[in-house]
């Protein structure tokens, strides 16, 4: 049995919900396993009817019958977001999503702690503002590091005086290095977490390698592998991998190494949702995008033409992938270019993961880099990505639905990768 991974190439919103959806929509899938970041993710699933759903934290095949969702234990979960996008799943026609999810006792939790803390810090750096959601979803990842047999974990919202101490030990802390927080009393909000783990399948690390014997499992992504926490442009980054190395340490210990087919997400042109390095972009392209509006937290959504030099760095980052998901085909217009190098280099090369200073000078260097444009746009976006990337490109999309999807032959089996090279090594 073949699972698949959906890994956004980019620095996120190419389009992985709408790809997660239609793989959900043709052929039969058991559980859609979210592998990282949190309630910040924003993929977008429209439906042929109109029914239009952003899944924030519930895998992106809800809409159809019987799929599952599974909250992996790398998952940050806020059960007061979570809530509210059941909520809103059930105004427009799928009443059961809380039904059909089960969730890691050891993933953290973002509480309204974190959220207030996230937010106090990123305003508190002006004008150098790192571009954050303000969900506190890196604030609770780095609790979580800084106090990790004492920060807040979903198995402990089904015992209420351990959720209070350490919704306690959080509060008072924060406060202690900020100041006071804008967030409510420890005490108003025990109900939501309580009622949360009455209302929702909390299971152990050992669910998963049951969903993974029972059927086809789709692992989607949140965010892409140009924010890395290891391999982004630091600081604009996010506290959060993701490359494939969840997906692979999770099918590992269900003894199903290697059985997941790799897809990279990609748009025809390469875009930023807030600050740092987009050394493509491009002010007079004529795009917008009403699912990424400007917002206070992230800052305005930003328009550059394909980044090839970029993307194949994240293919090297990610340690390859078995074919593409070219998105957003439909506005690849006569003014958009491909940059296959810059003017100071044609190739990045990714270091060990945990050098950040070593991720801090790339950041310098591409701010200072120019695109080196070819003469004219391919006659074949198609052609001109599969062969600047070195990789089939399996699925075209020219629109939200999964009727504007067109599929180019059947999804490859995985490849295996040489274990004893690096992605670096790899992409030499």
């Amino acid at each position: 049995m073949n699972h698949v991974a959906v890994v956004d190439l980019g620095f996120g919103d190419a389009g992985k919900g709408t790809v997660v959806d239609w793989l959900c929509a043709t052929r039969p899938v058991h559980t859609v396993v979210r592998f990282n970041g949190g309630a910040q993710a924003a993929h977008n699933v429209v439906l042929r009817d109109g029914r239009h759903h952003t899944f924030a934290q519930f895998g992106a095949g809800t809409f159809h019958p019987g799929v599952r969702t599974h909250l992996s234990r790398h998952v940050v979960v806020d059960p007061l977001a979570l809530a509210a996008e059941a909520d809103h799943l059930a105004s427009v026609g799928v009443p059961d999503a809380l039904d059909r999810l089960t969730v890691d006792g050891e993933a953290l939790l973002a509480t309204p702690y974190h959220r207030a803390a996230n937010r106090a810090r990123e305003i508190a750096r002006g004008a150098d503002r790192h571009g954050s959601c303000g969900l506190g979803v890196g604030e609770a990842v780095a609790y979580g590091l800084a106090h990790p047999d004492e920060a807040p974990r979903v198995a402990d919202c089904g015992d209420p005086g351990r959720l209070r101490r350490r919704l306690t030990a959080l509060r008072d802390r924060l406060t202690a290095e900020l100041g006071p927080l804008d967030a409510p009393p420890v005490a108003d909000c025990l109900p939501a977490f309580t009622g949360f783990a009455a209302r929702v399948a909390i299971v152990d690390r050992s669910w998963l390698a049951g969903a993974l014997r029972a059927g086809t499992c789709v692992f989607e992504g949140a965010q892409g592998v140009l924010l890395d926490e290891w391999h982004g442009f630091h600081p604009y980054t996010t506290w959060s991998t993701t490359t494939f190395a969840n997906v692979d340490g999770l099918l590992a210990e269900a003894g199903q190494a290697g059985t997941a087919t790799r897809i990279g997400v990609l748009r025809v042109v390469t875009t930023r949702h807030g600050p740092g390095p987009l050394v493509t972009e491009d002010p007079a392209l004529p795009l917008t995008d009403p699912h990424n509006p400007t917002n206070p937290w992230q800052g305005r959504f930003r328009f550059g033409h394909f980044d090839a030099v970029a993307h194949r760095y994240a293919l090297a980052a990610a340690g390859g992938v078995d074919g593409l998901a070219l998105t957003h085909v439909d506005l690849a217009g006569p003014g958009l270019r491909i940059c296959r190098r810059y003017d100071t280099t044609d190739r990045l090369t990714p270091g060990p993961p945990g050098d950040l200073d070593r991720q801090a000078a790339l950041t310098t260097h591409l701010l200072r880099s120019r695109p080196v444009y070819d003469d004219a746009p391919p006659p074949d976006w198609t052609a001109a990505v599969q062969e600047e990337l070195g990789v089939p490109v399996v699925l075209t999309s020219r629109g939200p639905t999964a009727d504007d999807k067109t599929p180019h032959g059947p999804l490859p089996a995985r490849r295996p990768l040489p274990s004893a090279r690096t992605p670096a090594e790899a992409s030499a």
